[in-house]
């Protein structure tokens, strides 16, 4: 009989960006038509657009969202580990993150080289988190941050959910254009 292999152990999620956990509530991801499993390709193009996150709970459930980039620049060399995509908090048990607070806006997947990881982090809040207001073109925010170091200083302990998606740098269009 075979073993399970759990995929974010697989793909080195629980490491790189989180810590062993048991997930205790079902979220699901879709860019498009596309449902996300954990480790399947989407194109960079597909997710220009927010994605849709249903995640389940009770109404009174407040969860926070994490979506990072653990490869940036490169996956040989991820000297900006991590670099984040999106920080949603105050989301209602039931809802989608939109039904959150914004705290950093969503920016699609832009891998420069290699394939890269994009990492969905699902934790449950014991409490409202008061999380400073997006900073208009605050870049340098994006860059390094540490999920893991943001869980503690707000007290959220482990993850209760996560999901990854890969992608690669899509090739320049070569149709010629008369």
């Amino acid at each position: 009989m075979a073993a399970h292999v759990d995929p974010l152990v697989v793909g080195r999620v629980i490491g790189d960006v989180v810590d062993l956990f048991v997930p205790t509530v079902a979220m699901s991801v879709r860019f498009g038509t596309k449902d996300l499993t954990n480790g399947c390709e989407i194109k960079p193009s597909v997710a220009t657009a927010t994605p849709v996150v249903q995640i389940a709970g009770r109404a009174n459930d407040l969860f926070t969202l994490v979506m990072t980039d653990p490869d940036a620049p490169s996956p040989s060399e991820p000297t900006m580990r991590e670099w984040l995509h999106w920080l949603v908090v105050n989301i209602a048990g039931g809802t989608d993150p939109s039904q959150g607070e914004v705290v950093v806006p969503y920016t699609g997947p832009h891998p420069p080289v290699g394939i890269h990881r994009y990492v969905l982090v699902l934790y449950q809040q014991k409490s409202r988190v008061v999380a400073p207001a997006p900073a208009p073109g605050a870049e340098a925010a994006r860059a390094r941050f540490t999920t893991r170091a943001f869980a503690d200083r707000h007290e959220l302990g482990l993850p209760v959910a996560a999901m990854y998606f890969n992608a690669q740098k899509e090739p320049a269009n070569r149709r010629r254009h008369y």
